[in-house]
């Protein structure tokens, strides 16, 4: 085992020790009724959450702020993850290809009505790179931020979730462009709004800040089986 490997390693116990706990607390989680139709998903929730319809893979739709797709070469792309934190983070991407990859099958829910089912998504655990950069004691959430100025906030308890990915590929192809290439978050267990397109910083932070949705109407904590779409 190498360095990186073994700070990995050392960080991830550090924060399953802190917030495992709390991680299954959630409502995806523990809800004994949660809400929905269809067969139970991986973690025991019905497949489709209420309010939902459920779309062909080739149909998911383009969502964005309609101030313009970013143009993010990978070869351009960087990563920062600052704020509350003992070591903060740049990560390039051929640095983000370098650490332990994860391949996760999950679904994607849209607050706007739709889902795609058993995606298979490819890239690194949120956890590994938060790992490297140790929150600080005081960390309780983090804010993503995307390179159009968009911005979602997140508890550490479901940012740490291990399928919680820094996806960049989908069904086997790098993230395109219009769905958030060449890195995005992919959140499972929350609506999709959640999970940053064109992501470009992690701000850890020692208290709760809305986001750009949250700040205009949207859930704070946007659990899909609890239809948790708006304040």
């Amino acid at each position: 085992m190498d360095d990186q490997q073994r700070r990995i390693a050392e960080g991830v116990a550090l924060l399953r020790a802190r917030f495992g706990e709390k991680m299954k607390a959630t409502p995806s989680l523990a809800d004994a009724s949660p809400q929905g139709d269809g067969p139970a998903n991986r973690h025991g929730m019905p497949k489709e959450p209420p309010g939902q319809n459920v779309f062909e893979k080739h149909e998911w739709p383009v969502m964005d702020l309609g101030t313009g797709t970013p143009d993010l070469a990978p070869e351009r792309w960087r990563l920062v993850v600052d704020g509350a934190v003992e070591t903060p983070l740049e990560l390039s991407y051929a640095g983000l290809l370098a650490l332990p990859q994860v391949d996760e099958e999950a679904d994607f829910h849209c607050v706007t009505g739709w889902s795609i089912l058993d995606v298979a998504f490819r890239g690194v655990r949120l956890e590994t790179v938060l790992a490297l950069a140790r929150p600080t004691a005081a960390a309780t959430h983090l804010m993503a931020h995307s390179a159009d100025g968009y911005s979602t906030n997140l508890p550490l308890e479901e940012a740490l979730k291990p399928d919680v990915l820094l996806v960049h590929a989908v069904e086997g192809k790098p993230v395109t462009r219009e769905h958030g290439g060449p890195v995005r978050i992919v959140v499972p267990q929350l609506y999709a709004w959640k999970g940053a397109k064109w992501l470009t910083r992690l701000e850890l932070m020692t208290q709760d800040r809305r986001g750009y949705w949250e700040i205009r109407g949207y859930s704070n904590t946007a659990h899909p089986w609890r239809d948790d779409r708006t304040w």
